[in-house]
């Protein structure tokens, strides 16, 4: 269903660059994959808000939440629409600023050595059968290019920011996906 090419950009997918990534210390290092949630303004989906916030063009006139945010320098590798489509942000040998202070298995700085994929939605609102149907097939794609990732290295942003992240939230179903893959 995918590839990764030689840019470690997926193939026949949305790209859209992000400036909020650098390069990572050791690409050797990626060995982590976690899922977070998104919806721009919060709870609403569709529109060009995420992406916007990805590239550093948010309006804040457009919604009083986005005066909060609308200087955020945050990315995420990947982010999955409700429809399933993917967009791309940053190349998966890059380091997107997707996990902020975090920790996976006694090691601090999650994105030094992970990749983050961001589903359309929210904690508490069911996710849909195509995001899941995507996920698992990328989450597949990415354990065979980056082998150190394996299903017990698969994590959520509250896991690894517990206290500070809820994503992707009591509504994404853990077993369902796991076993997809």
């Amino acid at each position: 269903m995918f590839t990764i090419n030689q840019h470690h950009w997926l193939e026949g997918v949305k790209h859209v660059p992000s400036p909020f990534y650098d390069e990572r210390e050791d690409e050797d290092d990626i060995s982590l994959l976690v899922i977070h949630n998104i919806s721009l303004p919060p709870g609403q989906f569709g529109g060009p808000y995420i992406e916007q916030l990805f590239t550093g063009q948010l309006d804040p006139a457009v919604h009083p939440y986005f005066t909060l945010i609308h200087k955020f320098r945050v990315s995420a590798h990947c982010l999955i629409r409700r429809n399933g489509d993917i967009i791309q942000f940053v190349p998966f040998n890059g380091r997107a600023w997707h996990a902020g202070f975090s920790q996976f298995a006694g090691r601090d700085k999650c994105n030094d050595y992970s990749i983050g994929i961001e589903l359309e939605g929210t904690d508490t609102l069911p996710y849909t059968s195509a995001q899941y149907k995507t996920l698992s097939a990328l989450s597949r794609v990415l354990m065979v290019h980056y082998p150190r990732i394996d299903s017990g290295r698969i994590t959520g942003h509250e896991f690894i920011a517990p206290g500070r992240k809820t994503d992707p939230g009591l509504a994404f179903d853990w077993f369902a996906y796991k076993s997809s893959l």
